[in-house]
C-alpha cells in the first residue's frame, strides 16, 4: 500500500490540475490548432535521485528526434516541436507535481515515464486533461491495467520480461532460483510474474521471493535469508543502485552462483557499484539498447556529434516516442488529445527501433527482450530471446 502522504499528494495534485485546466490547455482546454506557435511535448524523467543517470539519456534521445522533425519542416504546416522536461526523481509525489506542471504549461503529448511507480500516479492527471501519454520505458502491467484511452506503451511489458527471464534461467542451467525485488510497482510486478513462471512444470525450482527496501546500504539480512535456499541463480528485478550493492554483498557472503537482473539495472553503474570483478558476467533481461541494435551506427554517430557522449539505455525508446507523437499529430491533423489518441491507435507499420508498430488492445507493443551480459564493465548483447 502507498503511504497516506503519497495518496493525499496525488489527490491534491489532481485538484490543482482541475483548477488550472480552466485557465489553459488542461481539462477544459480545446483544440488550439489555430495557434502557430511551438507544440509542447512533456517529459517526466529522473534527473535527480537514484536513477538520475537515465534521465539525460532519455532527454537527449527525445531532443534528437525533435531536432530531426523540426529540421524537416515540423508538423501541421510548419509548427515546431518543443520539449519541456520535468524531474520526477522516480518518486510518486515528485512525479505528480511534475505532471501537473506539464499540464499547466500546455503540453499536447507526454513522452516521458521511466520508473513505473512514479509514472502510475501521473496517468490520471494526463488522461483527465486528455493528453496522450506515449510511455517510452515504464512497463509495469499496472500501467495498462486501468485501460485509459490516452495511455500507450512502447517498451516491452512486465509479463513479457518475466517470460523471457524464465526461459533464459532454464536455458542457462539454473536449477534453484531466488527472485528479489524492491516492492516498487515495476520491480514487484516482474518478480511476481517470474515467480509464477517458475511454478510451471519443467521450470527451475523457486527457492525464495525476497523483497528489500530501496535506498539502503546494508542488505546482509536479505542476503542471509536468500542464501539459506542455496540458489544457483539470483534474479534481481529492481534498479541498478541496489542491484550493484546486492551483487557485491552476495559475493562477499560467499555466493558463487549466477546473477540475472531486470532492465532497470542495465547501466554500467551496476558493475561499478558491485566493484572489481563482481559485476563481470551478470546477465540482464533487456530490450535492445543502441549498442545492441543492428544498423544503429549512424544514429549513434548523430547522438555523439550532438551531445558529445555515447547514448545510453532508453535513449532510442525516447527518440521513438517523439517520432511517434509527431506522426500521430500529422495523421490527426490536430493537436486535440482525443484525435491524437485515435491516430495512435490507427497506426500500423510505423517503424520503431523495435520494429514495425502495431498497438495491441491494451495499447502496448509486442516487445522483444534480449539477454545482455556485463563484459569489461559494460552490458553487451548475449543473445536474442526466441
Amino acid at each position: 500500500m502507498k503511504p497516506m502522504r503519497t495518496v493525499l499528494g496525488a489527490v491534491l495534485a489532481l485538484s490543482a490540475v482541475t483548477v488550472s485546466a480552466g485557465c489553459g490547455q488542461g481539462l477544459l482546454g480545446g483544440d488550439s490548432d489555430k495557434d502557430k506557435g511551438p507544440i509542447l511535448l512533456g517529459m517526466d524523467i529522473p534527473l535527480s535521485g537514484g536513477s538520475a543517470e537515465i534521465g539525460p539519456y532519455m532527454k537527449n534521445g527525445a531532443q534528437l528526434a525533435i531536432d530531426e522533425v523540426n529540421g524537416k519542416g515540423g508538423v501541421l504546416g510548419g509548427r515546431k516541436l518543443e520539449l519541456r522536461a520535468e524531474d520526477d526523481a522516480c518518486d510518486p509525489k515528485t512525479a505528480t507535481a511534475a505532471a501537473t506542471k506539464l499540464v499547466s504549461a500546455g503540453v499536447k503529448v507526454s513522452v516521458g515515464g521511466y520508473c513505473s511507480g512514479a509514472t502510475l500516479p501521473t496517468l490520471a492527471i494526463f488522461d483527465r486533461a486528455k493528453i496522450p501519454m506515449i510511455i517510452p520505458v515504464a512497463n509495469s502491467t499496472e500501467l495498462y491495467a486501468q485501460r485509459l484511452k490516452h495511455v500507450f506503451m512502447i517498451n516491452g511489458t512486465g509479463d513479457q520480461q518475466a517470460a523471457a527471464a524464465a526461459k533464459w534461467l532454464a536455458k542457462d542451467g539454473g536449477t534453484k532460483v531466488a527472485v528479489m525485488h524492491d516492492n516498487t510497482s515495476y520491480s514487484k510486478d516482474i518478480a511476481v510474474r517470474t515467480a509464477a513462471e517458475l511454478d510451471k512444470p519443467g521450470a527451475p525450482d523457486k527457492t525464495a521471493v525476497e523483497a528489500v527496501n530501496p535506498g539502503e546500504s546494508d542488505y546482509s539480512a536479505a542476503v542471509t535469508t536468500v542464501l539459506k535456499g542455496r540458489p544457483d541463480y539470483i534474479y534481481w528485478t529492481g534498479y541498478y543502485a541496489e542491484g550493484g550493492l546486492l551483487v557485491r554483498q552476495f559475493r562477499q557472503a560467499g555466493y558463487k552462483g549466477k546473477f540475472l537482473v531486470g532492465d532497470g539495472s542495465v547501466d554500467a553503474k551496476l558493475a561499478k557499484i558491485a566493484g572489481g570483478q563482481n559485476g563481470e558476467g551478470v546477465y540482464a533481461t533487456m530490450t535492445p539498447t543502441p549498442q545492441t541494435l543492428q544498423g544503429a551506427e549512424s544514429w549513434i554517430a548523430s547522438y555523439k556529434q550532438k551531445f558529445g557522449a555515447d547514448p545510453g539505455p532508453y535513449s532510442t525508446q525516447s527518440y521513438d516516442a517523439v517520432r511517434l507523437a509527431a506522426e500521430a499529430i500529422k495523421k490527426a491533423d490536430s493537436t486535440d488529445g482525443g484525435k491524437i489518441a485515435d491516430a495512435l491507435r490507427g497506426l500500423d507499420g510505423f517503424q520503431l527501433f523495435s520494429g514495425p508498430l502495431k498497438f495491441t488492445q491494451q495499447q502496448t507493443i509486442t516487445g522483444g527482450f534480449e539477454i545482455q551480459v556485463v563484459k569489461n564493465g559494460s552490458f553487451v548483447l548475449q543473445e536474442k530471446v526466441q
